[in-house]
């Protein structure tokens, strides 16, 4: 089976000014060059993607004013592009009709909130009327888990503070995003524990996977990992070309890269409205 893959983590609108975490994060960290921080178009992220074998891109946008250059993708191409909408959980209902309107008008498949920029662990009660709306949508929610690259706080990143989320939110969809260093044993003890919790590698890059992870993705954790590359921070072809490196059994690269993204975020939703 020739490799393909879902790439749940994709940036278009990364020029323009940046926070001084960014630039922190660009140079500091993934020590990266200009491509790390740029404003990509449809002909070249398609490209890019026909190279690396992606045929499906969940684009990152806001929920507060999305950037109508990254809507464009999906309505020229709808069946390469998808979105993520990245909300601030603080903003309660506000946000949540922006949600609301950007499900019903656009092929919105996660919603996603980055603990770190708020510096709020996923237990406070701010999140909790997300997490009810997303269960009403049957929208997996997508949250960022370990210690960040930027000098962000981290200890609100703790997938620990998800044994309190899932309890409460059993009927929750929720994948834990850019993996979970150092807390990997942690994460994958949650994953064991509840059916509805998942984690993606976004913005890690493969050849760096711990062990355990390896070995959970080759047992137990077949159906719970999917492969990202939060591109252009990582490019898509050097994620694919490094997940194929992995010591996989027989059939679990193609769950990694492509069928639990599938079924995670493109299965028929049945919302509850």
């Amino acid at each position: 089976m020739a490799v393909r893959m879902i790439d749940p983590w994709v940036n278009v609108s990364m020029g323009g000014p940046q926070p001084d975490w960014m630039i922190r994060v660009k140079e500091d960290y993934f020590r990266a060059g200009d491509e790390f921080l740029q404003d990509i178009s449809e002909e070249k992220l398609l490209a890019d993607m026909d190279e690396a074998g992606v045929e499906k891109a969940v684009i990152s946008v806001g929920a507060k004013n999305p950037d109508a250059r990254a809507l464009a993708f999906a309505a020229n191409h709808p069946t390469r592009f998808a979105y993520a909408v990245t909300l601030d959980p603080r903003k309660l209902l506000r946000e949540l009709w922006r949600l609301e309107e950007l499900v019903k008008s656009q092929p919105v498949v996660m919603a996603r909130v980055v603990p770190f920029m708020i510096d709020l662990p996923p237990t406070h009660p701010v999140y909790y009327p997300l997490y009810a709306k997303c269960v009403e949508l049957d929208l997996p929610l997508s949250l960022n888990t370990g210690i960040p690259g930027p000098p962000m706080p981290g200890e609100c990143q703790n997938p620990m503070y998800l044994d309190r989320v899932c309890l409460d939110f059993p009927q929750l969809k929720l994948c834990m995003a850019h993996g979970a260093d150092p807390w990997w044993g942690v994460a994958i003890r949650l994953m064991l524990k509840y059916r509805n919790l998942h984690l993606m590698t976004s913005a890690y890059a493969p050849r760096y996977l711990p062990a355990e992870l390896v070995h959970f993705m080759n047992t137990r954790g077949q159906d719970k990992i999917l492969c990202a590359s939060d591109h252009p921070v990582l490019p898509m072809k050097r994620v694919v070309t490094e997940a194929q490196a992995l010591d996989l059994r027989p059939g679990v690269l193609d769950k990694y890269l492509f069928s639990n993204a599938e079924r995670l975020f493109f299965s028929d939703r049945k919302p509850r409205y």
